[in-house]
C-alpha cells in the first residue's frame, strides 16, 4: 500500500541507476513496506531514488521520532524497523532512539547519511562517526564504500537485526556511493540467498539433559512460579506460552514488555511483578519454591533487592541471550535457548509423573490479591486517571493497540488496561524515554491500521515530542490521544515527595500551553474531560473514526501504588493497606 501526502507526486518510468536504487530494490526484497525518515543533503541521492520509485516513506518531524515511529511499527507487527536520515545531527538525533530499541530487543536498521568517501576523516561539513557513537548501543555496525555491496550489507543488517535477541543495526552510507551507477549484475543481487560474514546468532542445539533438570525440578515445586518476558513475544512464542502456563498449572507474573502474553483475565495471571506490581504479584516472589523464567531479564525494576529476591526458590532461566545469566541473580539452573524452541521441548517432553494441581499454592495467591486488589480512591469532582484507562479498556473491549509515553501514566496503564493479546502494549521499557509515545503511535498506527490505537501520555512527555502532531493530520491517521495532565513530572515528584522530604525541584510547572489550541494548530479535534460528564464524552469519542486529543486534568499529587522503594524487597510495598 503506497501511502501518499497530499502534495506528493510519484514518478516510476526511470531505470534504476544508482546505488539507492539499488538499496531501495534491497529493501523490497526484505519485505519493507514504508521507512520513517527525514531528508538532507547527504541523503539527497536516496530521496530522489524514493521519488522515483514512489518508494514509502513517512515523513516524521525529527529524526528521534523517525527512530521511535519506527520501534512502534516493529513492536505492533513483529518486523524491522526502517529509518533513513541524513548525515550529522540527523544522525545523532537517532542516538536516544537506538539505545531504546537496544535495551528493548527491537529489531531496527537504522540508514544514516554520511558525506562522500573522500571527505570522511576531514571533519567535512555535517560529518560525524555515527560508527563510533553508536557502538555501545547497536547490534552491528557497516558503513558501505562501494554500492556492489550494498544488497549484501542490507540482507546482512536484517539477518543481524531479527536473529537472537533482536536489536538495531546502523548502516552508514556515504553521499557518492548512494549515488553511484550500478550495473545490471549488480542489481541482481538484491534477490536470492545469502550467508552473513558478520557472525547472526548461532544456532544452538537445545541442551536436553539441562532441560530435562529445569523439567524435573519444576514439577518437583509445591510453590512454583512463572516469570513471563517480553522475549517470549518477540520469538512467536505466545501460543506455546499460554498451553504450557495451563497444562502445567503455573501462576504467572508478567514484566511490563510481556503484558497481553497471557490476558489479564486468565485465572493463572497475577499482573505485573515489580517497583510498580501487583500485591500478589510481588508477595509470589517471596514465597515461591521455584522461579521459572523465560524470555526476561532480571533488573533492577524487578528485582529490585537482589539478596532478598525469590529468596525461598530454586531459580530458572531460559533466555536466548546467555549474557544475562548471572548478571544480576545466579540462576540454578540456566538454558541458552529461543522461548518457541524451549516452551515446544517441554510440551513435548511430558512428566513421566501427574502434574501438581498446585491447589494450596493457587488459593494462597488468590487470598492475597483478594486481601489487597489494586485500587484507587474516588475524590468527588476529580478525574482520576486509572478511571479513565479502566474506561478505556471498557470502551475498546481490551482489544485496542496500547502506546504510552514514559512516567506515572505509563504505570497506571500497566496496572489497569485489561491487556488481552501479544504485541498490543508499546511502551519504552529499559531506557526509560520521555517523548516516545506519540512517535511510537504513528508508527503502530500504520503498522496495524486496522486496530484502534491508543496513546496514553502525559503532559511533559507529550512537549517533548508533540511537533509529530503534524505527521498525525498528514497522513490522516486515526489515533487516540489520552493526556493525563497534572501539571507536573509526575514520576520524578513522587519520588521527590517519598524520598527527598517533598523538595520538588523543577518538577512543577509553572504554567503550561493550551493542549486543546495545539492540537487545533495542528489540524486535529481536541477536547477537554469535564468532571461531571467525562465517561460520556469518551465514548463520543471513540466513536468517532479520526484522532482526537483528549485532555484530563488529574490531581497533581495522585501517586503510582503499590511501589516498592529502590533496594527494599519486592514484598516491601508502599501504598498497600
Amino acid at each position: 500500500m503506497l501511502i501518499k501526502r497530499e502534495t506528493e507526486k510519484t514518478e516510476t518510468k526511470r531505470t534504476l541507476a544508482s546505488g539507492a536504487d539499488l538499496l531501495l530494490e534491497a529493501l523490497k526484497a526484505q519485505g519493507v513496506e514504508l521507512v520513517f525518515g527525514y531528508p538532507g543533503g547527504a541523503v539527497l541521492p536516496l530521496y530522489d531514488a524514493i521519488y522515483r520509485q514512489a518508494f514509502n516513506n513517512i515523513l516524521v518531524r525529527h529524526e528521534q521520532a523517525a527512530v521511535h515511529a519506527a520501534e512502534g511499527y516493529a513492536k505492533a507487527t513483529g518486523k524491522t524497523g526502517v529509518v533513513f536520515v541524513t548525515s550529522g545531527p540527523g544522525a545523532t538525533n537517532t542516538v536516544t532512539g537506538i539505545a531504546d530499541a537496544m535495551l528493548d530487543s527491537i529489531p531496527l536498521v537504522v540508514f544514516t547519511g554520511q558525506v562522500g568517501c573522500a571527505a570522511i576523516g576531514t571533519d567535512a561539513f555535517q560529518e560525524v562517526d555515527i560508527l563510533s557513537i553508536t557502538a555501545a548501543i547497536t547490534k552491528q555496525s557497516y558503513q558501505v564504500h562501494d554500492s556492489g555491496s550494498l544488497a549484501e550489507v542490507v540482507k546482512e543488517a536484517f539477518a543481524v537485526a531479527s536473529s537472537g535477541r533482536p536489536g538495531p543495526v546502523v548502516v552508514d552510507l556515504p553521499k557518492d556511493v548512494a549515488a553511484m551507477a550500478v550495473d545490471e549484475q549488480q542489481r541482481s543481487q538484491t534477490a536470492g540467498g545469502f550467508t552473513a560474514k558478520t557472525p547472526v546468532y548461532p544456532q544452538r542445539k537445545l541442551a536436553f539433559t539441562k532441560m530435562q533438570q529445569l523439567r524435573d525440578a519444576l514439577l518437583r515445586a509445591q510453590k512454583p512460579l512463572l516469570l513471563v518476558g517480553g522475549g517470549v513475544i518477540a520469538a512467536g512464542a505466545v501460543p506455546e506460552f499460554r498451553r504450557f502456563v495451563h497444562r502445567y498449572k503455573l501462576p504467572v507474573v508478567s514484566t511490563l514488555l510481556s503484558l497481553g502474553a497471557l490476558p489479564v483475565s486468565d485465572p493463572f495471571s497475577l499482573g505485573m511483578g515489580g517497583m510498580h506490581g501487583s500485591y500478589q504479584a510481588n508477595l509470589a516472589f517471596s514465597e515461591c519454591d521455584f522461579l521459572l523464567n523465560i524470555g526476561s531479564r532480571f533488573d533492577d525494576r524487578l528485582a529490585t533487592n537482589t539478596s532478598q529476591f525469590a529468596p525461598k526458590a530454586q531459580v530458572a532461566q531460559i533466555d536466548i541471550d546467555d549474557s544475562e545469566f548471572g548478571k544480576m541473580i545466579l540462576p540454578d539452573f540456566a538454558v541458552a535457548a529461543d522461548a518457541k524452541e524451549a516452551l515446544n521441548w517441554l510440551l513435548a517432553h511430558p512428566a513421566k509423573t501427574q502434574v501438581r494441581d498446585h491447589q494450596a499454592w493457587l488459593q494462597q495467591l488468590s487470598a492475597w490479591q483478594h486481601e489487597h486488589p489494586q485500587h484507587y480512591v474516588e475524590e468527588k469532582g476529580k478525574i482520576k486517571p486509572q478511571a479513565v484507562i479502566a474506561e478505556v479498556g471498557r470502551l475498546t473491549a481490551g482489544d485496542a493497540t496500547i502506546v504510552t509515553d514514559v512516567g506515572q501514566h505509563q504505570m497506571w496503564t500497566a496496572q489497569y488496561y485489561p491487556f488481552t493479546r501479544a504485541h498490543q502494549l508499546i511502551t519504552s521499557g529499559g531506557l526509560g524515554t520521555m517523548g516516545f509515545g506519540l512517535p511510537a503511535a504513528i508508527g503502530a498506527k500504520l503498522a496495524v491500521p486496522e486496530k484502534e490505537v491508543v496513546l496514553f501520555v502525559g503532559d511533559g512527555g507529550l512537549q517533548m515530542t508533540s511537533e509529530e502532531l503534524d505527521v498525525i493530520r498528514d497522513y490522516r491517521l486515526n489515533i487516540k490521544i489520552i493526556l493525563l495532565n497534572n501539571q507536573t513530572l509526575g514520576m520524578v515528584r513522587q519520588w521527590q515527595d517519598l524520598f527527598y522530604k517533598k523538595r520538588r525541584s523543577q518538577t512543577v510547572f509553572n504554567g503550561q500551553p493550551d493542549f486543546i489550541k495545539l492540537a487545533h494548530a495542528y489540524g486535529l479535534k481536541g477536547l477537554r474531560l469535564a468532571s461531571q460528564n467525562w465517561r460520556e464524552t469518551l465514548a463520543d469519542v471513540f466513536a468517532t473514526q479520526e484522532s482526537v486529543l483528549v485532555e484530563a486534568r488529574i490531581p497533581a499529587l495522585e501517586q503510582v501504588y503499590p511501589m516498592v522503594a529502590p533496594g527494599q524487597p519486592n514484598q516491601k510495598m508502599l501504598g498497600v493497606d
